[in-house]
């Protein structure tokens, strides 16, 4: 099946979730294409080429304006001339507004929040999890392609391909379109991996009791060079920046260790870490939902746990 990603350049780098897609596409396609949203310099056209990408349409973004309205223009003009049967977008601001717009523009539906997609013949199913993560949705496109698919972060684990490939690139010059103008960009600064590429994430709840505690959240990810994490109610109570939370309206996160400090474990928290390969639950109340899915459970108050393995791992590094 004829299958394109949508990647967006980021601050000089491809957006993580195309090498994610792209891992997919390579099991519905042999030649998969990309549709690279900026610069595109040799060695991104080379990487996307270690991870599967036959054919490179590149796309440079404009100047001064939101990319979102025209780079939907021109995909839906490419749409025309190319036929693709497949369009995967990740779920990232510019990728669901680029989406909806090429959506309308061909008439055609977009299913959003995938978690896998499933060829069979010419039927497409995508799949979807729902009331957070317990049950499971399969639907299937009616209408002619292409067929739009919005996919969640960690769906699927990016990986180079058995064999690189060298890319064909295609520039491609913006359809015109209305443009919002852009006025200004704002990059938050983070010390240490980032939450969603961390190996370990250490995730502070209301358990904590207070922003104050934080440090004690920070300081073990600190030591165990990992991330800090957080539920929707520190951050609306303002002690934690939205961009560290986990969570269906947060980040979807699947690190190697998750150390759950003081959180219930919420069916809107769960859903953004169920995923993580080992899962450490520290929590005073023995009948937090968070228990149920960890694999390992510290019955105790974190005021007074966190010290003791911040202590412990202290003394290891002494």
């Amino acid at each position: 099946m004829r299958t394109w990603v949508f990647i967006e350049e980021s601050l000089g780098r491809p957006e993580a979730i195309g090498f994610e897609l792209l891992a997919k596409a390579r099991t519905l396609d042999t030649d998969p294409a990309v549709v690279y949203l900026g610069g595109g310099s040799d060695e991104i056209i080379a990487e996307l080429g270690a991870h599967g990408a036959a054919t490179v349409y590149r796309i440079v973004p404009p100047e001064g304006q939101l990319p979102t309205g025209r780079a939907a223009a021109t995909l839906a003009s490419m749409a025309g001339t190319y036929e693709p049967e497949l369009l995967l977008f990740g779920l990232t601001p510019t990728d669901r507004d680029v989406a909806g717009f090429l959506s309308a523009q061909l008439g055609l539906p977009v299913i959003s929040n995938a978690v896998d997609v499933v060829v069979e013949g010419e039927d497409v199913h995508v799949i979807n999890e729902i009331f957070g993560g317990t049950e499971i949705v399969e639907s299937t496109f009616r209408a002619a392609p292409p067929h739009i698919v919005i996919v969640r972060p960690k769906s699927f684990t990016a990986e180079p391909a058995p064999e690189a490939k060298t890319p064909t690139v295609v520039d491609v010059p913006l359809e015109e379109a209305a443009a919002a103008a852009l006025t200004g960009r704002h990059v938050e600064e983070h010390e240490g991996p980032k939450l969603e590429d961390a190996a370990v994430v250490v995730a502070a709840g209301r358990g904590l009791g207070s922003a104050d505690q934080l440090q004690l959240v920070e300081r073990l990810a600190e030591l165990l060079g990992g991330a800090v994490g957080a539920t929707r109610a520190i951050v609306d109570a303002g002690w934690i920046p939205y961009a560290l939370q986990v969570g269906q309206t947060g980040k979807t996160v699947k690190p190697d260790v998750y150390i759950a400090a003081g959180l219930s474990g919420a069916m809107q928290h769960l859903v953004g870490m169920k995923d993580s390969k080992l899962i450490i639950a520290i929590n005073k109340d023995e009948e937090a939902p968070i228990f149920g899915i960890a694999d390992l459970g510290v019955v105790g108050d974190v005021h007074k746990v966190l010290p003791q393995l911040i202590e412990a791992l202290e003394s290891r590094q002494a």
